[in-house]
């Protein structure tokens, strides 16, 4: 798949049955499920701001459809999700990147799906990605994979994220993972609590179709019960100090570092580095 091909066949548009409103979801059916997998290879699977609708879309859809009872969201070669595209140069833009605020974004609609959807997590797996893979009911992933929290790198306060992390690692990970943007190992997500199992990377899908499946024959109300509990343990985040963040002076300037693959103005003339952090 190239961005010209994808141009020349679709024309921008939303979600609509089976299509998620841009050619870099595909949306799959495998008899009981189905799945959402992430193929954008030239911008290494980042995601535009039809993408995270598309994967939104993708929950309410299987959530509509009797025919399915649960939803496996993967990625394509060696990269789950990195995060929003901060290029943003996707063929898909019948929304606007500017669009992308947390209402519209997928999170909260994992958080509160009635049925099961589970993450194969089969490489890189940051931003936004990690965050679709704490907020699913299993995240499986690769003996490869790795991850990481850039947003403080991109001038972001994601709140979100703060709570989130909090919640599930408590507040001396969260400071370490947040405050210097580092990268984890599987291994290593796994012994934080961040994931739920890894898997060798040959088995991935087979075992990450198997959890599914084990959660679809557990009784929905009686799911539904603990996972409402559990989300109120969770608990909410800044919604407001958030947005400010994200359209704050930080942000704009994180931007243009990214583009431009240097370091922020903020860092320190001693401490920045080659390219982008």
């Amino acid at each position: 798949m190239t961005d010209v091909a994808d141009a020349t066949e679709t024309r921008p548009r939303p979600p609509e049955n089976d299509w998620l409103g841009t050619p870099y979801l595909r949306f799959e059916r495998h008899g009981a499920f189905a799945h959402v997998v992430v193929d954008r290879p030239k911008a290494r699977n980042a995601l535009t701001g039809a993408m995270y609708w598309g994967i939104r879309y993708a929950v309410q859809r299987v959530e509509r459809d009797p025919d399915l009872a649960g939803l496996l969201i993967t990625g394509a070669g060696d990269v789950f999700m990195p995060g929003g595209d901060l290029s943003q140069r996707g063929v898909d833009n019948w929304m606007d990147f500017s669009q992308l605020l947390m209402d519209v974004t997928p999170f909260d609609t994992l958080r509160q799906a009635s049925k099961p959807v589970v993450c194969a997590v089969n490489g890189i797996c940051q931003g936004g990605g990690l965050m679709i893979a704490m907020c699913s009911d299993l995240a499986v992933v690769s003996e490869r994979a790795t991850f990481r929290v850039p947003e403080l790198l991109r001038g972001i306060a994601d709140t979100y994220y703060s709570q989130m992390l909090f919640r599930t690692i408590g507040p001396v990970r969260t400071r370490d993972l947040m405050f210097t943007g580092r990268t984890l190992t599987a291994a290593e997500a796994l012994d934080w609590g961040m994931v739920a199992r890894v898997a060798p990377h040959e088995q991935l899908l087979d075992q990450t179709t198997e959890a599914l499946a084990m959660i679809c024959r557990t009784a929905s109300g009686a799911r539904g019960d603990i996972k409402r509990s559990i989300d109120a343990q969770l608990g909410l985040y800044d919604r407001i100090a958030m947005r400010q963040s994200v359209q704050g002076d930080e942000a704009r300037e994180g931007y243009l570092a990214f583009k431009e693959r240097r370091s922020p103005s903020w860092v320190h003339p001693d401490l920045r580095t080659a390219g982008r952090l």
